[in-house]
C-alpha cells in the first residue's frame, strides 16, 4: 500500500510584504466589477461577493473566468489566497477565504 503525503510550503511573509498585500492597489490596478463597482484592496474584496448582485458575482467567478482570483494573484501578489479564491464554489466561501487571509495578515503586522 503507498501511502500519499501532502507537502505543505510554509512560505514566511515579512511584516512589509503583509502590510503592502493588505494595502490599496496602484490606481491602474484596481479591480473595475461588471456592475460598476471599484475594489482597491482585500477588505473591499472581502466585502464585495456579499455586497454585489447574482450577476456580477456569475460574471466575475467560475471556471471560465476567475477574475478575483486573478486579480489576487497577478496584482496582489498572494498566490495563497488566489488558489483559495479559484476554490471557493460560493458567495459565503470566496468572503471567507478572503477573511481568514485578512486575519493571517494582519496578524503579521
Amino acid at each position: 500500500m503507498v501511502k500519499l503525503v501532502k507537502i505543505v510550503k510554509m512560505v514566511k511573509i515579512s511584516k512589509e510584504e503583509a502590510s503592502r498585500r493588505l494595502g490599496h492597489v496602484p490606481d491602474e490596478k484596481r479591480f473595475w466589477c461588471h456592475d460598476g463597482g471599484l475594489l482597491k484592496n482585500l477588505r473591499e474584496l472581502g466585502r464585495a461577493p456579499n455586497d454585489m448582485g447574482d450577476e456580477t458575482f456569475r460574471y466575475h467567478s467560475g471556471e471560465e473566468r476567475n477574475d478575483f482570483c486573478n486579480w489576487v494573484r497577478d496584482v496582489v501578489g498572494d498566490e495563497k489566497l488566489a488558489r483559495d479564491l479559484s476554490k471557493a464554489g460560493s458567495r459565503s466561501q470566496a468572503s471567507q477565504a478572503v477573511a481568514q487571509r485578512i486575519a493571517f495578515l494582519e496578524s503579521k503586522t
